[in-house]
Order: structure tokens, then C-alpha cells, then sequence
């Protein structure tokens, strides 16, 4: 997609925070509030804005365990890959996953209340799927970084 400089800092406040109305927004990137409203449909109609969340401390919500769990696959066939991304994919626990090059096939973030959660999640979710040869968890000690905002330059 074809971004103006208005473009882009409008997305840039939007990543910021989307819950400022139209006008403040308007204001702040220099257009009308019916254009910078006609541009955010846009975005969503595009699928640049793919939808808009609150973001949640999961410490305050009761998930005191974050957990890098690193998977490697039985076989690298496609009812394998296919089968497992659809499991994760129903997992509530499962953030995000990515299927990653190396010595693992795929990455997970997992968060839960505590390590006997997470002991169930791993050994009912995880390792009994018939695609996963085997898996490697790193505890996350403490968030360094978290941003959700793309890098987009004014």
C-alpha cells in the first residue's frame, strides 16, 4: 500500500493509541476530521487496520508465567504443519506462534497462572500432539521491551 507522509503519522498515532477521537487525531496529523475519519476506513477496509484491542497486564489479570516454548515437528509434511497450526491456533494460552528456521520448527508465547498449569498445557497440549517430536521451554524472567507500534517513518 501507497502511504502518505499524513498517512503514515496518522497510523503512527493510531498505534500509539486508537482510542483518541477523530478530531484529536485530525488535529494532531494535520487533516479534516472527515478525511482523517474516510482514512481510517480505508486502512480497516484495506486490511492495513486489522482491528483494535486493549492491551492487558497479564500480571494484573493472573498470568504470572510467560513461557518461549520452542517446538520440533515429527516430520516437515504438510498435514504435520497444517494439523499442528490449527491445534495452537484453538489454544487460548498460545499468544503468539511462529514458524521459525533452525533447529526448531516453531515458536510459541505462552502465558498461564502458574508452573502446574503450565505443566498440563505442555504435557496435554503440546507433547501429545502427534505432529511435535519434542519441545524446549525458556522461562521469561522479566518483559525488557513489549510494543505492539510498527516502526513506520513520518
Amino acid at each position: 500500500m501507497n502511504l502518505s507522509r499524513t498517512d503514515r503519522r496518522l497510523l503512527n498515532e493510531l498505534q500509539r493509541d486508537a482510542t483518541r477521537n477523530q478530531s484529536e487525531l485530525a488535529e494532531l496529523v494535520g487533516m479534516s476530521r472527515t478525511s482523517c475519519w474516510r482514512r481510517i476506513r480505508e486502512f480497516e477496509e484495506a486490511g492495513l487496520i486489522q482491528r483494535q484491542v486493549a492491551i492487558l497486564n497479564p500480571k494484573l489479570v493472573g498470568f504470572n508465567i510467560q513461557v518461549l516454548l520452542l517446538v520440533a515437528m515429527t516430520e516437515h509434511t504438510d498435514k504435520n504443519r497444517q494439523s499442528f497450526e490449527r491445534h495452537v491456533s484453538i489454544l487460548p494460552e498460545v499468544t503468539e506462534c511462529f514458524s521459525v528456521s533452525g533447529d526448531r520448527d516453531y515458536v510459541l508465547h505462552v502465558v498461564v497462572q502458574d508452573m502446574d498449569t503450565y505443566n498440563d498445557f505442555l504435557n496435554t497440549q503440546v507433547l501429545k500432539h502427534p505432529a511435535v517430536r519434542s519441545a524446549s521451554s525458556t522461562f521469561v524472567l522479566r518483559r525488557v521491551k513489549y510494543t505492539t507500534v510498527l516502526p513506520l517513518k513520518d
